[in-house]
């Protein structure tokens, strides 16, 4: 386990340098192939930990150490070995002696300050707890930015939304109705003794996440993984058999099969990744569904556009992700105050850009995984307000959503916008 340790903390400085975690993760575990499914979950678990509390951890340590050592690695190292202290089920005894021989790798003798810094930590453990509870970014573990933004939108329900972004996230599956009901499957379920909670139409909340191989018929398209927040939009946008469909910066594709699930349409799913757009590919494979898919960038379709109207339109645009950050934690850290404003502004152009493709009488769904409303109702109103062809529609949506719209991270779902805009005739 000391070297999961080391590579924990390897992981942790490349994240704080810039590094995506997803991306620093993975170049570890594809690094050492040999790694056991155990040690490479460990390595997950510890880092999204530490990345998690961050700012917690990093408060804590400020206490405990009286001057950074010279090599960061050795920092973040202790970092780990205070996650494991505070929030793991390990034995301390055993998180400490672990961290001790891990720090025996290093060239420097870090050893005996890695030991007298976490038997401190053991020792001092419940006054600084308390002392960084008294500090909203370590208490939160966010930005100060990111704790005034959410307080300022909701007020009395700020802690509760920036506590649920440290929480494990549900794993959720979204049943293919081209394959079974949502009852039937349940039933499969039950059979195979896994435990769900039906939590909207086609929405199957697991009650203990697990591998994709142990879940009946996903290899054969009769479920995806999909959160149920991110399941709506195919319900809201209500397209039907026939229709022209587009669906921009489609990639990974769960929406898109979503939507070609339900209802025989002209899909074109559109992505500026071409190697994103290799996951759409493979998702329409696995569900026999088929669909146009096209590189291009969506504030310049003059690029890839045929000139053929669409009848529905899904924009689920690039932005700060701000309602996923349990699932990529790294974000907290990485953005800044100024790139919400940026996000805004890039989400107005595709806006703008894919608003003529749409046909008259159609409907086009603005969403974000944002719980910013700079980039959602705020881009919405923008926009509302230079094209006067375009309303806003209420939506209903099977979870409390307020302001409208607007789904915040709880344990059923993620966060999410969604604004529902009609052409005019």
């Amino acid at each position: 386990m000391n070297v999961i340790q080391t590579e924990a903390a390897g992981i942790v400085q490349r994240v704080m340098g810039g590094c995506n975690l997803d991306r620093a993760l993975a170049d570890r575990l594809t690094a050492n192939p040999d790694y056991s499914p155990q040690q490479r979950g460990a390595l997950q678990d510890l880092s999204y930990g530490t990345i998690r509390y961050y700012s917690r951890l990093e408060f804590m340590l400020g206490k405990l150490l009286e001057r950074t050592p010279r090599d960061k690695l050795v920092t973040h190292l202790l970092q780990v070995a205070l996650y494991q202290l505070e929030y793991s089920k390990a034995g301390s005894h055993v998180i400490v002696d672990q961290a001790v021989r891990a720090a025996k790798r290093f060239k420097s003798p870090v050893s005996g300050l890695v030991n007298g810094v976490l038997r401190n930590f053991l020792r001092q453990q419940e006054s600084l707890c308390s002392a960084a509870d008294a500090e909203k970014n370590s208490r939160f573990a966010y930005q100060d930015w990111w704790i005034r933004e959410i307080e300022q939108q909701y007020g009395d329900r700020s802690s509760s939304i920036l506590e649920a972004g440290n929480t494990h996230p549900p794993m959720t599956l979204r049943v293919n109705r081209r394959h079974t009901t949502t009852e039937n499957y349940m039933s499969l379920l039950e059979t195979a003794d896994i435990k769900v909670q039906c939590v909207a139409e086609e929405a199957l909340l697991l009650a203990n996440p697990m591998s994709v191989e142990r879940i009946p018929k996903f290899a054969d398209g009769w479920v995806s993984v999909q959160d149920a927040g991110a399941q709506c939009a195919a319900a809201i946008l209500d397209v039907a058999k026939g229709m022209r469909v587009l669906d921009v910066c489609s990639a990974p594709g769960g929406k898109a099969l979503h939507l070609l699930e339900r209802a025989d349409i002209d899909l074109v799913a559109m992505d500026k990744d071409e190697r994103r757009l290799d996951r759409v590919r493979q998702n329409l494979h696995r569900e026999k569904l088929s669909a146009q898919v096209v590189c291009g960038d969506a504030s310049q379709p003059e690029a890839w556009w045929d000139g053929k109207p669409f009848q529905r339109i899904l924009a689920d645009v690039p932005c700060s992700a701000s309602g996923v950050v349990r699932r990529h934690p790294d974000i907290k850290w990485l953005r800044r105050a100024a790139d919400i404003a940026e996000f805004a502004e890039q989400q107005l152009r595709i806006l703008q850009a894919i608003w003529p493709l749409l046909d008259s009488g159609g409907k086009l769904l603005y969403a974000t995984c944002s719980v910013f409303r700079q980039e959602n109702q705020d881009v919405v109103g923008r926009f509302l307000t230079t094209h006067e062809d375009a309303h806003q529609e209420i939506i209903a949506l099977p979870f409390a959503n307020d302001p409208p719209g607007q789904l915040l991270p709880c344990d059923q779902h993620d966060g999410f916008f969604y604004a529902l805009l009609r052409k005019d005739d």
